[in-house]
């Protein structure tokens, strides 16, 4: 799936190793994916982005064949903030100080934490499928929550979801993905093989579960203060969301990244649902060129 790009392991300062596919030429882009994928779901665009850019597909902290830390006290070590740092040091590890950022779901908050902690380091932001987590907290209703039950799910105390999620971690992931808009027929099989390879890794479910505690914790602390302080984005970003998904059906998308942000923010949604590169991938690839090229 990813055919000319080299696969490396990169070990961070903190002893966390962070895996990634590296492929292309050109000016750096970082891609980032969601919950409860790896690096892969990014098959449908990576070639054709590599033709123009040097493109690293990396496996965040926890996902896929990056490492899985202890937590640490509340859920630091899943905070969007380490995180990010980490995909500071894999980036500058591979010798690019400055890129661009593509990111969907629990990626994209990364990209969101790492463009208000490091905005020295980011181009310019594109993310898919999310809207700001305090604003999405904050404005959870029954639809929204009826919608995304699993991140109230995954933040109960240890271990009874990750029991849950251990006792038959396929069919969990089938279970997860395959009732979204589309089904399970959006993937390619060789791409739910590896997501259904890594969510059976062990310690993957509690990884799963503590990326979602600290963002119903730590990271929640983290976006007050930003916003108590009046820190927003100073980078333009460009947002795509599913028109069949939960995200566009329950915030005004736009309007909630505009509230945390000064600089330039577009965007529209897209005829699929929440897996946009893999449902809808001439759209994003088309979308993600336009937004990055004329930057450069």
């Amino acid at each position: 799936m990813f055919t000319g790009f080299a696969t490396k392991t990169f070990t961070l300062k903190s002893g966390v190793r962070i895996h990634a596919r590296v492929g292309g030429s050109g000016p750096a882009l970082l891609l980032m994916h969601g919950h409860p994928q790896s690096h892969v779901m990014w098959h449908r665009v990576a070639p054709q982005l590599a033709e123009r850019f040097t493109v690293v597909a990396s496996d965040l902290r926890g996902y896929g064949d990056s490492s899985r830390p202890d937590p640490g006290e509340n859920c630091v070590a899943y905070s969007k903030r380490v995180m990010a740092q980490d995909m500071v040091e894999l980036m500058q590890g591979l010798g690019h100080d400055t890129f661009f950022v593509g990111a969907h779901d629990r990626g994209a908050r990364v990209a969101h934490r790492l463009a208000l902690d490091h905005p020295e380091r980011v181009h310019r932001l594109f993310l898919l499928d999310i809207a700001p987590t305090l604003g999405m907290y904050e404005g959870t209703t029954q639809a929204f929550a009826t919608a995304y039950w699993h991140w109230f799910f995954f933040i109960q105390p240890a271990p009874l979801p990750e029991r849950l999620i251990e006792s038959d971690p396929a069919a969990f992931l089938r279970d997860h993905m395959g009732r979204r808009h589309g089904g399970l027929a959006v993937f390619a099989p060789e791409a739910m093989a590896e997501y259904a390879r890594c969510i059976a890794l062990p310690g993957a479910a509690s990884a799963i579960c503590n990326d979602y505690r600290a963002s119903a914790g730590i990271d929640l602390e983290h976006d007050r203060a930003d916003r108590d302080q009046g820190r927003k984005l100073t980078i333009p970003l460009k947002v795509l969301w599913g028109r069949h998904g939960a995200v566009g059906r329950c915030f005004d998308v736009l309007s909630m990244w505009r509230d945390v942000s000064e600089a330039e923010v577009s965007g529209h949604d897209v005829d699929c649902g929440h897996y946009l590169a893999e449902e809808a991938p001439e759209t994003v690839l088309r979308e993600m060129l336009g937004f990055f090229e004329g930057q450069r």
